[in-house]
């Protein structure tokens, strides 16, 4: 575990934090919900969210395209889950499902990151260059899900030279097998520090 993050340096990515996901009506809440409501999900995000604002640290909302009609119509090789927000709408741009959860709204200061078409928020979106922009060398990722966009966003950032920090229970995944498989299995192969929220608060608390 990193001991201290400097607070001009560290951003804090907050990866599709949606109504259809988050919310119960979402698309995707009740496949989710075992897995967050045991995490303690939403309780948590909050408290990183709130102690990253406290402790000064940059916030950066990481979101997933938001369907529109006519997306992915004639691609090659749309991924399973391309398909799937297809076929389902998910986060359709201008619904509710497609909003941000109310606890989780940008505010001034804050990135809102161009929305990443597959599950790296860093592949075809501008991250990388607003981190840099801000001397950003670390980041924290919390959001949805543990095993693809979250994991993905991840491990392009340790390619790109970030410090990369998980937060176990700031994320959640479909099934308990799923999020074991992200933080012990996956995370130790490409994250410096793999954190609880509690340990992560009481750091930036200092």
């Amino acid at each position: 575990m990193t001991d201290r993050y400097d607070t001009g340096r560290t951003a804090v990515l907050l990866v599709d934090p949606y109504n259809d996901f988050l919310s119960e009506g979402g698309k995707l809440w009740s496949r989710l919900a075992p897995v967050a409501d045991e995490v303690g999900l939403l309780r948590n995000l909050r408290a990183v969210v709130d102690a990253a604002r406290t402790a000064g640290l940059l916030v950066a909302f990481v979101p997933h395209r938001r369907y529109e009609e006519g997306d992915y119509v004639g691609w090659d090789h749309p991924n399973p889950t391309q398909r799937k927000a297809r076929r389902l709408r998910l986060f359709a741009r201008d619904s509710w499902g497609g909003e941000f959860h109310p606890d989780f709204q940008p505010r001034p200061g804050d990135l809102r990151i161009a929305e990443h078409w597959a599950q790296s928020g860093f592949a075809n979106t501008d991250l990388d260059c607003r981190l840099k922009q801000h001397g950003v060398t670390h980041v924290i990722l919390i959001g949805l899900l543990a095993n693809t966009c979250v994991e993905s966003t991840g491990r392009f950032a340790m390619e790109l030279g970030y410090h990369v920090t998980l937060v176990t229970d700031a994320t959640a995944a479909f099934s308990a097998d799923m999020l074991r498989a992200a933080h012990e299995l996956n995370g130790p192969t490409y994250a410096h520090a793999i954190v609880t929220t509690a340990e992560l608060v009481h750091t930036l608390s200092g």
